[in-house]
């Protein structure tokens, strides 16, 4: 499978998002797959089934109710975005194979750190000792995905302490570098775009 990537800096979440529907929705058979590596201002983001009793206090952060799956999340400085905007037919993957291929991707790449994470077959993302290190979410349209993954690296957690993270009351987030992980935000993304190469074949 061609995979296209695209560093695309600090961009605002809108118009982000817009750009994955337009891609996604102007691709053909003949589109090759992309990653697109990108950072937001601070934003919440709410899921198609988000429930508003999830928004505690978003104070003057904006809040963008999207169409990806899943609750509410929060992104900002700090974080690695990945969106995956993939053809379901090349993966070969089904939806839940390829949660797990993102899952364990991220898991293989926090044991190169000696960091044990785990997936929770019952909320989606990535865990270490029950915090949420990273989050997903997808959409699929017409057989392709967009939207992808969240990992934490060395932002404020203060934010998450004003929602209930994907729906969790009292669910504590974590970061890689409260994990110990020294490594710079660019190396991670550049091993992480390698894992997820690795898994989705």
């Amino acid at each position: 499978m061609t995979l296209i990537e695209r560093h695309l800096g600090q961009r605002p979440y809108l118009a982000t998002w817009r750009a994955m529907q337009d891609f996604t929705n102007q691709r053909t058979p003949d589109t090759p797959s992309e990653l697109w590596v990108v950072a937001h201002p601070p934003v919440y983001t709410q899921g198609q089934a988000g429930k508003a009793e999830h928004l505690l206090e978003p104070g003057d952060i904006p809040v963008i109710q999207t169409d990806r799956g899943g609750q509410i999340t929060y992104h900002g400085p700090g974080q690695i975005v990945i969106y995956l905007l993939l053809s379901l037919r090349e993966t070969g993957l089904g939806v839940r194979a390829l949660v797990s291929a993102m899952e364990h991707s991220l898991i293989q790449l926090l044991a190169q750190y000696g960091v044990t994470a785990t997936a929770d077959p019952n909320a989606p993302g990535v865990y270490v000792e029950g915090a949420k290190i990273a989050a997903l979410g997808l959409r699929v349209r017409r057989g392709y995905t967009y939207h992808g993954l969240a990992l934490n690296v060395d932002m404020d957690l203060c934010p998450f302490t004003r929602i209930n993270p994907c729906g969790y009351p009292h669910l504590t987030v974590t970061q890689t570098k409260d994990q110990g992980i020294k490594a710079t935000q660019a190396t991670l993304i550049h091993q992480l775009i390698d894992q997820l190469r690795t898994h989705l074949g």
